[in-house]
């Protein structure tokens, strides 16, 4: 296994993610027979086979996965390599995949922009994804840190909270509820609810919510792919919606939408900075967390200014 290398895993990586052999060749640079040869020179080398050849193209065996795991793992350590020496020389430098719930992109831009004037020579990058995307990114080494409402349980990981992030229901201006106030929980529960997909986290924060009310969670409601197809169809009257206060402060603030005066309304919850326990982190990864346990909360929308009436409910 000592005799595999660098070349080798990047093969792999290749034909795992093209499927085929003459597709892997033709993103290395490499001829067809030579990628099939570092394939076969692996193979013999863990003595197990790294793929199943179908007619579809080429699985991954188990093995292949694990080998796979561990090329994205030497690739990460490389990077964190990099960075570290550019940190023993004295260079502010380095590189930052930062991944965020979709909810988060509603702040996210701003947030990176002021990183990136404090700290110019640190590249960034943005991967928006539904809550299952963004951990799936943080399994797969694919990025660095994330920002997300509910730290992942079935990823190791730290998470560090920086900021509020208030979640509130939103109706139509028009709506027969928009000016009622002490809204209790069962009537608002009688109403139609535009929900995210199972799994996102305000989902399952509408779930916890409506827990207590008999056959409720039986049909929650209709369901949407994202937060702003959801603002939408509120605006459009088909409905009301439990959302992140952070993604509606526009149409609030423009009278698009109103946020409900429901009792036990807004639920605070926080936003984390999230990294895999299980991987070193690099000084790009530190000053990027220190950024945000600083001045991460400054960057959020300003939840009381632009909602007294529903802060008052609280």
């Amino acid at each position: 296994m000592r005799n595999l290398t660098f070349r080798q895993f990047r093969t792999i990586q290749a034909i795992l993610a093209h499927g085929k052999i003459v597709n892997a060749a033709k993103v290395l640079g490499l001829s067809a027979p030579a990628v099939t040869i570092q394939l076969r020179q692996a193979e013999e080398e863990l003595g197990i086979a790294l793929f199943d050849r179908t007619a579809e193209g080429m699985r991954p065996t188990a093995a292949g996965l694990a080998f796979v795991d561990a090329a994205q793992a030497l690739e990460e350590r490389l990077r964190l390599l990099e960075d570290q020496i550019d940190a023993i020389k004295g260079v502010r430098a380095g590189s930052l995949t930062l991944g965020v719930v979709s909810t988060a992109k509603y702040f996210a831009p701003q947030l990176m922009a002021a990183f990136m004037k404090e700290y110019p020579d640190i590249e960034m990058r943005l991967k928006i994804g539904n809550r299952a995307e963004t951990i799936a990114n943080l399994r797969s080494h694919e990025v660095d840190i994330a920002m997300m409402g509910r730290p992942a349980r079935d990823v190791p990981v730290r998470a560090s909270a920086f900021g509020d992030h208030p979640l509130v229901i939103i109706a139509s201006p028009d709506h027969p509820l928009a000016k009622a106030r002490d809204i209790s929980k069962e009537r608002i529960a009688r109403e139609n609810f535009l929900v995210r997909e199972p799994g996102s986290g305000t989902r399952i924060s509408l779930e916890i919510f409506l827990s207590e009310i008999p056959g409720r969670l039986d049909d929650l409601g209709i369901e949407m792919d994202s937060n702003e197809t959801i603002k939408q169809a509120v605006m459009a009257g088909l409905g009301i919606a439990f959302i992140s206060a952070h993604t509606v402060a526009f149409e609030v603030e423009t009278r698009r939408l109103v946020i409900l005066d429901v009792v036990g309304m807004p639920i605070r919850r926080q936003w984390f900075a999230v990294m895999r326990a299980d991987r070193a982190i690099s000084p790009a990864m530190a000053t990027f967390h220190d950024f945000l346990m600083r001045k991460g909360a400054m960057y959020l929308p300003l939840f009381g200014t632009l909602y007294p009436a529903a802060e008052a409910s609280v």
